[in-house]
């Protein structure tokens, strides 16, 4: 045993990761298992002093000396066992814990602390001390999660013992701060024990954790990862609710617990939510409290009772919070998911949980369906507690109402459902009275021709009030506040209805449309009206469609319903060019949906019937709403206003509308209700909005991209023009790219560059497109005859420049060309290049051929090395026939070839490679070598070729050389592999990959 622990001890110390990880991972275990032996000696050990002392007190008559001698040696053997077994623990612990716990692996860490973690539960006597304890406490600061997450496990073994809690007060003292603050870690399975571990301590050291400490923990119930809300809401419910709504327990049963009990939970429950003021949703309070206060938030009964009682001594905000509680407890028992935000990870329910599921939604609807009229009787005035009574229908099973015989109950609902949609007008208790409604209105239930006869009635009235205010409307020549309050609440109700319900029966198109004609003609219709008048033309025209959609209509029909169609955009345009920002969006929003639907993409599946009904919008329709674009969406952010809390708020909402603006836009182009050219107006501002609006402007032109890549491109250079156009007439000619909008620009245009993505082949000739019509607008207008001045276009060059390293080599010799001979037209300064020129040659130039996007898409930095040390080898080898070597010449082979002009190349493809290496330009021109030149290229260093290559002549620069670049030469056949779309009979390109200098196959050792 001595010579293992000698041996794990020396390969923990190992230098080698592998092996330090096995010995430490070996001799933890083997400790492991010495403290398990030692644990049993020690019970035997007691054993044993249990049965002397039992001996020793026996009368002398009944004593044995016999039986007193053979334990005192049985004693003295396990001593000395326990002795030695403590001597090979307390090596192991020095030699290898002490040294590897803090190790540079976060693996040995995590097997340390978690060894030490089982010592100390196993055997407390020994290793339960503060002198243990304290590695683990350091250890809690650890970088890395693995090893403080088995910190904090370690931590909860202990803490999980009443018994050994007493031993652990000095270090709780210490290390409760750090315990405490580790709730906020950033791995929130490390924040989940460490809420669990601040739980047992609440639960077994009793005023350890003080108010401070809780408070900071209180928040996190409201995060939104669900597992750590769900602890922090099991630690709050100790804290807070359990000592004051404690159940007993009888038989290991629970009884059911008082009503004075739960009424006080769900008090304690409010005056945490209320005065904390730490989230204005109670929903993610209740599912933060449903793992481990279900049943009591499942406790309706009380719930009711509470809200429904005369003497409660409630606020109004105690209610409205109240009620909240109750619509989100009921739907977490209904619907059995989290609240929006928060994900559990799970895909579905078990079947014992879909059991318990249905059940309770039974229940819930048995309960509420006789209460929810007296519920709304009661707080029918107030818009913001009524509106989440009336969703609660969404969560009941509705055929109750028939199984049950409860249709009296019905009647009553219906009843106070009238009464809340004519006494109010905010849009949420409309939409919730209406889809309340429309639940209701099921033609398979048996109670249907009761909801729809009540339906009726209610638009009835809504209906007979609105033709007789709106003959007043418009007979008079003006009306009061009042006139115009009831009127548009009037308009407000109809169309919430209309959204949901089909009230086409009522011809309610006419009415409001001459009501918009009106408001159009004469602007003397308040703006309170029109806007939900124009919502009630649109939900017409939409029922109609759907009417006529379903079954065979007939030519006349079609022909209506496009001549209401028509109109209404016209109506529409106009509303545009309104006073009132709200009257323009919402035309603008009901417009572009009426165009995407009446749009050719109506006659899909089938229905070419209704090809009579397409709309295809004209040149002014078109650029008017272009031109709201830019006026509502595109807002430079300085207008945005930069408040602080409700500002904010106000900022947000205000984001969501411009967003909704923007995407409406970008439908119509992309089903092709717009001309695609109008896509620019909206990508050059990709840049500058990115923040806003990138997610939208990008979907869009990978979109439009998938439509036709080669009009994308074009849009894209035509948003480039467009810009550097208006930025010319703003500025002038001078200085243009020095300007800090010029610089946008050109980050413009490598963002544009960037979304071609990798595939370089498939894109080339959109690129090489996109350059030459660069080019001729570039030097589309000429500078004045005479004049040495620059054309002023010519800095568009520049955001050309932006996306030449998405050429082909060949393509920018090419570029190059086409560019010289543009240039040969316009008059120049001698020996004054201009800027612009120089800097889009210089991203044509061959030296920018290693910066090419490569077709495979493999990194660009180990090609460049590759090509630089062929290259260096190709100088150094053939240096002496350079010197004097023609430029139409084909060279001699040399002693020894390099690798690249090895390759099989035709007469005349050396060439090719000096013209694209600048190094080797000077030998090609005949130039002599200077001495230095001569001495460095003749030099023994740069000629690293053995006489023998399997001999030990063989220098070692050159054999790591070779190693280091066979990985690389085979990337660089990859890459070379996917240049297969080159004229086969043109030569290979310089960065073709070498072959490897020690492959015998390829080095003529005889030349040696």
């Amino acid at each position: 045993m001595d010579n293992l622990i000698s041996l794990l001890t020396g390969l923990s110390d190992s230098q080698v990761r592998a092996f330090r990880h096995t010995s430490t991972l070996a001799a933890m275990k083997l400790m492991t298992s010495l403290v398990r032996v030692a644990l049993q000696l020690s019970l035997h050990k007691d054993n044993n002093q249990r049965q002397y002392e039992a001996e020793r007190n026996k009368g002398p008559e009944q004593r044995a000396p016999e039986r007193l001698e053979s334990l005192l040696e049985k004693r003295k053997e396990l001593q000395e066992h326990q002795e030695e077994i403590e001597g090979m623990m307390n090596a192991l612990f020095r030699g290898v814990f002490v040294h590897r716990y803090r190790d540079v692996l976060p693996e040995i860490r995590a097997i340390c602390i978690e060894e030490i973690g089982s010592w100390m539960q196993n055997y407390s006597t020994s290793f339960l001390t503060d002198s243990y304890l304290k590695y683990i406490g350091w250890t809690l600061h650890d970088k890395h999660r693995e090893v403080r997450l088995k910190c904090l496990k370690a931590l909860k073994g202990l803490y999980s013992n009443r018994d050994l809690t007493a031993r652990l007060e000095l270090f709780t003292s210490r290390f409760k701060d750090r315990m405490v603050s580790m709730v906020m870690d950033r791995e929130y399975d490390v924040a989940v024990e460490a809420v669990r571990l601040l739980i047992l301590i609440l639960k077994n050291m009793e005023g350890v954790l003080t108010d401070a400490d809780c408070e900071s923990i209180y928040p996190v119930v409201y995060a939104s990862n669900r597992a750590l809300a769900s602890a922090a809401g099991e630690f709050l419910y100790w804290k807070l609710f359990y000592p004051e709504c404690e159940t007993r327990t009888v038989g290991e049963k629970e009884r059911r617990r008082s009503p004075c009990a739960q009424k006080t939970f769900f008090h304690l429950l409010l005056s945490f939510f209320v005065e904390s003021e730490l989230h204005n949703h109670a929903a993610y309070l209740v599912d933060s409290l449903w793992d481990c206060a279900g049943s009591q938030l499942k406790d309706w009964e009380s719930l009711t009772s509470l809200l429904l009682e005369k003497d409660q001594n409630l606020g109004d905000v105690q209610e409205s919070t109240l009620i909240e509680i109750l619509v989100s407890s009921i739907r977490q028992a209904s619907e059995g998911h989290p609240p929006v935000g928060r994900v559990t990870g799970r895909k579905g329910l078990t079947p014992k949980e879909r059991k318990i599921q249905a059940d309770d939604k039974v229940k819930l609807t048995e309960h509420l369906i006789p209460l929810l009229p007296q519920l709304l009787a009661k707080f029918s005035a107030d818009a913001e507690k009524v509106a989440p009574l009336l969703q609660l229908l969404n969560y009941f099973d509705l055929n109750i109402y028939c199984t049950r015989r409860l249709e009296k109950h019905l009647e009553l609902f219906l009843q106070q459902l009238q009464e809340v949609v004519v006494k109010h007008a905010e849009p949420v208790v409309l939409e919730a009275g209406a889809h309340a409604l429309y639940l209701l209105c099921n033609p398979e239930f048996t109670f249907f021709s009761r909801v729809d006869f009540a339906r009726s009635q209610l638009v009835d009235l809504l209906t007979d009030r609105f033709q007789q205010e709106l003959e007043e409307l418009l007979q008079s020549s003006f009306l009061d506040e009042d006139e115009v309050y009831s009127l548009t609440a009037t308009l407000k109700r109809l169309s919430a209805f209309y959204n949901a319900h089909d009230l086409t029966r009522w011809e309610l198109y006419e009415p409001c449309y001459r009501l918009l004609r009106k408001a159009v003609d004469t602007g003397e219709i308040p703006h309170q009206v029109i806007l939900p008048a124009l919502t009630l033309v649109y939900f017409s025209i939409l029922w109609t469609l759907t009417h006529l959609s379903g079954s065979g209509a007939s030519q006349k029909q079609l022909l209506n319903l496009k001549g209401r169609m028509v109109a209404f955009c016209e109506l529409c345009q106009s509303c545009l060019s309104d006073v009132d920002p709200e009257i323009q969006e919402q035309a603008f929003v009901l417009l572009s949906d009426l165009l995407l639907i009446f749009s050719p993409q109506m006659t899909v599946g089938g229905r070419d019937f209704l090809r009579p009904l397409v709309f295809l919008p004209e040149a002014t329709l078109q650029s008017e709403l272009a031109s709201f674009l830019m006026d509502h969406v595109f807002i430079e952010p300085g207008e945005l206003g930069r408040g602080h809390s409700q500002e904010d708020h106000l900022q947000i909402e205000q984001l969501h509308q411009r967003r909704r603006l923007l995407a409406g836009f970008c439908k119509l182009l992309l089903y092709g209700v717009l001309e695609m050219d109008a896509a620019s107006d909206v990508f050059k501002h990709y840049n500058k909005f990115y923040n806003d609006y990138g997610d939208i402007i990008k979907e869009t032109l990978t979109r439009a991209r998938q439509i036709d890549r080669s009009h994308c491109s074009r849009i894209l250079l035509l948003s480039l023009k467009q810009l550097y156009t208006e930025l010319l007439q703003e500025q002038g000619p001078q200085d243009l790219n020095e300007l800090p909008a010029f610089i946008e620009m050109r980050d413009l245009a490598r963002r544009f560059a960037l979304s071609f993505g990798p595939q370089q082949l498939q894109n080339r000739d959109l690129i090489v497109m996109l350059h030459k019509e660069g080019i001729k607008f570039s030097l589309s207008e000429l500078p004045p005859a005479g004049s040495s001045g620059q054309p002023p276009n010519l800095a568009f060059l520049e955001l050309l420049s932006e996306f030449s390293p998405r050429l082909f080599h060949q393509d920018k010799k090419l570029l190059l060309s086409y560019l010289e001979k543009c240039l040969q037209r316009i008059s120049q300064a001698p020996g004054h290049p201009w800027g612009p020129v120089t800097t889009y040659r210089h991203s044509l130039s061959p030296v920018e051929n290693t910066a090419e996007a490569s077709p495979q898409g493999y990194p660009h930095s180990k090609k460049r090395r590759i090509e630089g040390s062929s290259r260096r080898h190709r100088e150094d080898t053939s240096s002496s026939q350079e010197e004097s070597l023609p430029l139409n010449s084909i060279p001699p082979t040399p002693t020894l070839t390099s690798t690249a002009v090895k390759s099989r190349q035709p007469p005349g493809g050396l060439e090719e490679i000096e013209e694209e290496e600048g190094s080797e330009s000077k030998f090609t021109q005949g130039q002599p070598l200077s001495d230095t030149q001569k001495s460095s290229f003749s030099s023994p260093q740069h000629f690293h070729t053995p006489l023998n290559p399997s001999g030990p002549g063989l220098g070692n620069r050159l054999t790591r050389l070779s190693l280091m670049e066979e990985d690389e030469e085979e990337l660089e056949i990859q890459n070379e592999s996917g240049e297969e779309w080159q004229d086969p009979d043109k030569h290979s390109s310089p960065s073709e990959p070498g072959l490897d200098l020690l492959d015998s196959t390829e080095l003529n050792v005889e030349d040696f």
